[in-house]
């Protein structure tokens, strides 16, 4: 591998990572040290945006610390066969390179993932190294995301636990043939093996916490993981089924979905096209659905096609439920239980509380309804108040052309 300065080290590497999706990115404005030199330059280099668990927007350096690895996962554009530019930095360039951009307050603190280099083991000392010298060595407070391989040693990856907020353990994609076709030396066994064991291990860090004050931390910020999305022939179905049954077995806090990117040289058994972003988007609504709408996910997967399993591109999935089962509409806010009114279309979580709340005072009309929301569009068809009532709900064919237009034409249901 040719030597490379610490800049091109940090244009290549952090390049590489922004495929992992598992810490939410966003751009930067562009800040240049002196003449566009030095490693303060934050135009291209890896700086991203995260939220701590307290809702906080928090600015991460998000690099690799190698882009080499000894495995040809298909859909990599790191693969061991891939012909791509190398780089590597070493645990001491990492960590010298994240203090000085903490210190120009660039940042807030670091997502570290890795290619395997060597061996697994290998892999994860360096990357517990980064941590551990940044927490032992430089009493580093800022926020420390990493992640970890499922194949490494249990005792190195409960290493990681302890040095980060938050640590992440990549399921690639959503089924087991899929990561069989495409990613063959990786095994969804060991994957759950070791999101398992970090579950286990962040549970009994937080019983801990409550017990003694000086416990040590573990990972605080719980655990994530990755999906690839449209890389193999898994439908939304499958994928909100598969999400719902990580939350559950391992509680994780965030299951990221990434929309497979061509790259480079790609193999035979890939897509020829990448699949639609807003198919990316429509996962993370129904991801929303499930964690903060209390929809089971057999409802979730019930919004989708029947016969292709896709969830439609053209609304949302909350609409598209509410569709497909029409008859459970409309809904009286006045008397609804909690969980039909997380159904309605266009009502939030604050709107739901808000409503529940002043119901108990008195009757909604519709214009309290309109002051909890943004529009009334989507809600007319689907609710009741004391002054509104619409009707023949059930029998409108054209109801979902009717719900996506303008709010004017919604008239049509008044009774």
């Amino acid at each position: 591998m040719a030597q490379l300065d610490t800049r091109e080290k940090l244009a290549i590497l952090a390049d590489a990572a922004k495929y992992d999706a598992s810490c939410a990115s966003s751009g930067t404005s562009k800040r240049n040290s002196a003449g566009g030199k030095g490693i303060g330059s934050t135009e291209g280099m890896g700086i991203c945006h995260a939220y701590a668990p307290d809702g906080r927007c928090i600015s991460l350096l998000k690099i690799l610390l190698t882009n080499s690895c000894i495995f040809d996962c298909h859909y990599c554009i790191n693969r061991k066969s891939s012909n791509v530019r190398r780089a590597r930095f070493t645990a001491q360039e990492v960590v010298t390179l994240t203090l000085s951009f903490y210190r120009r307050n660039y940042i807030e603190g670091l997502f570290l993932s890795s290619g395997i280099i060597g061996s697994s083991d290998y892999t994860m000392e360096q990357i517990v190294e980064v941590a551990r010298s940044l927490r032992e060595d430089h009493d580093f407070r800022g926020y420390i995301h990493l992640k970890t391989i499922p194949d490494a040693d249990s005792d190195l990856v409960e290493a990681a636990g302890r040095h980060a907020d938050r640590v992440s353990i990549n399921v690639e994609l959503p089924t087991e043939q899929g990561l069989k076709r495409l990613a063959p030396e990786k095994s969804q066994r060991r994957i759950e093996r070791a999101m398992g064991a970090m579950h286990r291990s962040i549970e009994d860090g937080g019983d801990a916490a409550k017990r003694y004050r000086s416990a040590p931390r573990f990972a605080p910020a719980g655990q994530s993981t990755q999906m690839i999305v449209g890389a193999d022939a898994a439908t939304d179905g499958d994928i909100v089924r598969r999400a719902s049954q990580l939350y559950g077995r391992f509680g994780l806090r965030r299951v990221y979905y990434s929309a497979f990117s061509p790259i480079p040289e790609a193999s035979t058994v890939l897509p020829l096209q990448r699949p639609p972003l807003m198919r990316e988007h429509r996962l993370y609504q129904s991801d929303w659905l499930m964690r903060f709408y209390e929809y089971r996910p057999d409802e979730v997967a019930a919004a989708a096609d029947p016969v292709t399993g896709m969830l439609p591109l053209d609304i949302d999935p909350k609409l598209a439920w509410a569709l497909r089962f029409r008859d459970r509409f409309p809904v009286d806010v006045n008397r609804a239980p909690r969980e039909m009114l997380l159904r309605v279309p266009g009502l939030g979580v604050k709107a739901v509380n808000a409503i529940l709340t002043t119901r108990r005072w008195r009757q909604l009309r519709l214009a309290d309804v309109a002051r909890l929301t943004v529009s009334l569009t989507k809600l007319r068809p689907f609710l009741i108040t004391a002054d509104w009532r619409p009707v023949a709900l059930t029998d409108r064919a054209d109801l979902r052309s009717l719900v996506t237009k303008r709010a004017k034409q919604l008239e049509l249901f008044a009774a």
